[in-house]
C-alpha cells in the first residue's frame, strides 16, 4: 500500500476528521503505520477513542483507496495529499488542512490570490444581482473567486466570475459524485472546463449533511485572502465561514443592503463590527492597488527605498522581512499593525513579486 492510498483509506473512515489523522500521522510516522497499528495503542492518541480505533484497526470494512483511486482516474479526478505539488498552498499550513482534497478541473499558483464571496441561499434580486457584479469585477481583474456552489449568493458569485472569463473555485459540502445542489451540475462543469476548479474533501460519493457545510466553510475562508458576505440574515452559514475568516486573520467585506429588510441584517451585523462597507469591487480591488499578474521574475533584489510606489504600511512590512522570514505575528509584532491589514499587504506584495509564502505561515523578501 501506498502512502497516497493509506491517507485516502483514513479520510474514508466516517469518525475520523483532519485533526485526528494529523496527530496519528505525527505519532506513528505517516499514514501505512497508522493502520497496521493495535487498538490499544490507538486509544492513546488524544482524541481517539473506542469506535475511531475500532474503525481504523478494521478499516478494509470501511474503506477501498484502490477503488477510489480508479473511480477518480475514470471521472478524470485528481487527488491531491500535502505531498503533492499542486496541494494549495494556501491551506497547505492550516491546523485543520484537508488530509485529501479531490480536483474536478485545473488549480493554477494564482489561486493563492483570491477572494471569498458568500452570502444567504435565499438571496433577493438586490443580492443577486450584487454577488455577481462583484465577482464579475474581482475575477475580470485577476482574482479568483472562490464560493461554495451553493443555491443563492455562491451561484450569482461563480456566474459572475465565469461571466468575466475569470477564475472561481467551488468548494464542495459534498463529494464530487454527489454536486449538490443537482440543478448546479452544469455551472460545475463549466468551472471545470476552463473557469478553474470545482474541489471537495470529502470521499467521492459522500453526501451533503449538516456537519460537512461547515467543514467546506472553513477551505473557503483558509484559502481567501479576503472575505466578501454579500447578503445573509444574522442567523446564517456565511456568518460561521466569516468567524473562520477572521479566526486566520483575513479582512472581512460586507454589502450593506435595505436596513428594513432581515435579508442584509447579517451584513450590517459585521459592518458595525468592523467589517469593511463596499458599495463596488473597484473598492476592495483600490486596497489591492498594486497587484501585478506578471509572472516575470527578477534574480536581482532591489533596495528597499527604491520601493517609492508603497504605502508606509506596506514599506514598514517590507522593511520587517529585510533580514530573515518572519512569522505573521513576527511582523505584526515589528510594524505595530493589525494582523487583517498585514494579511492585506502581504497579498499585494506576493502578486508584485516582492515577498514569497514559506510552510508555516512564514514569508520571505523576494526581491
Amino acid at each position: 500500500m501506498t502512502e497516497t492510498e493509506a491517507l485516502i483509506a483514513l479520510n474514508q473512515l466516517p469518525v475520523t476528521g483532519p485533526v485526528k489523522i494529523r496527530r496519528l500521522l505525527e505519532t506513528f510516522g505517516n499514514a501505512v503505520n497508522t493502520l497496521k497499528e493495535s487498538n490499544s495503542s490507538l486509544q492513546r492518541i488524544q482524541g481517539i477513542g473506542p469506535e475511531a480505533a475500532k474503525l481504523i484497526t478494521q478499516w478494509r470494512d470501511y474503506a477501498d483507496p484502490a477503488a477510489e483511486l480508479q473511480l477518480a482516474k475514470e471521472r478524470n479526478i485528481k487527488i491531491l495529499t500535502q505531498e503533492d505539488e499542486d496541494y494549495p498552498l494556501a491551506l497547505r499550513d492550516a491546523y485543520d488542512a484537508p488530509i485529501v482534497i479531490y480536483v474536478w478541473g485545473d488549480l493554477q499558483e494564482n489561486d493563492l490570490h483570491s477572494v471569498g464571496v458568500v452570502g444567504s441561499r435565499k438571496l433577493t434580486h438586490y443580492g443577486r444581482e450584487a454577488a455577481r457584479k462583484f465577482a464579475f469585477q474581482l475575477a475580470g481583474a485577476g482574482l479568483t473567486v472562490i464560493s461554495g456552489l451553493a443555491r443563492g449568493i455562491d451561484t450569482a458569485a461563480h456566474e459572475g466570475a465565469v461571466a468575466a472569463n475569470g477564475r472561481t473555485i467551488g468548494v464542495l459540502g459534498s463529494g464530487l459524485m454527489q454536486i449538490y445542489p443537482p440543478e448546479n451540475l452544469a455551472l460545475a462543469e463549466k468551472i471545470a472546463d476552463g473557469h478553474g476548479a470545482i474541489i471537495s474533501e470529502f470521499p467521492l460519493q459522500t453526501s451533503p449533511d449538516r456537519k460537512t457545510f461547515p467543514q467546506r466553510n472553513r477551505i473557503v475562508a483558509h484559502w481567501s485572502r479576503a472575505l466578501l458576505v454579500v447578503e445573509c440574515p444574522s442567523r446564517s452559514g456565511s456568518l460561521i465561514t466569516a468567524n473562520f475568516a477572521l479566526e486566520a486573520g483575513r479582512q472581512i467585506y460586507a454589502v450593506p443592503g435595505p436596513i428594513d429588510r432581515p435579508t442584509s441584517s447579517g451584513c450590517h451585523d459585521l459592518i458595525r463590527e468592523g467589517a469593511i462597507l463596499v458599495t463596488d469591487g473597484s473598492q476592495i480591488l483600490e486596497d489591492f492597488s498594486h497587484l501585478n499578474f506578471s509572472t516575470t521574475k527578477s534574480d536581482e533584489p532591489r533596495p528597499i527605498e527604491n520601493f517609492v510606489d508603497l504605502s508606509p504600511e506596506e514599506n514598514a512590512v517590507l522593511k520587517a522581512l529585510s533580514g530573515s522570514d518572519q512569522s505573521v505575528d513576527e511582523i505584526v509584532e515589528k510594524t505595530q499593525l493589525p494582523a487583517h491589514q498585514i494579511s492585506v499587504i502581504l497579498m499585494k506584495m506576493e502578486l508584485r513579486k516582492l515577498v514569497a509564502p514559506l510552510p508555516g505561515q512564514r514569508f520571505t523578501r523576494k526581491n
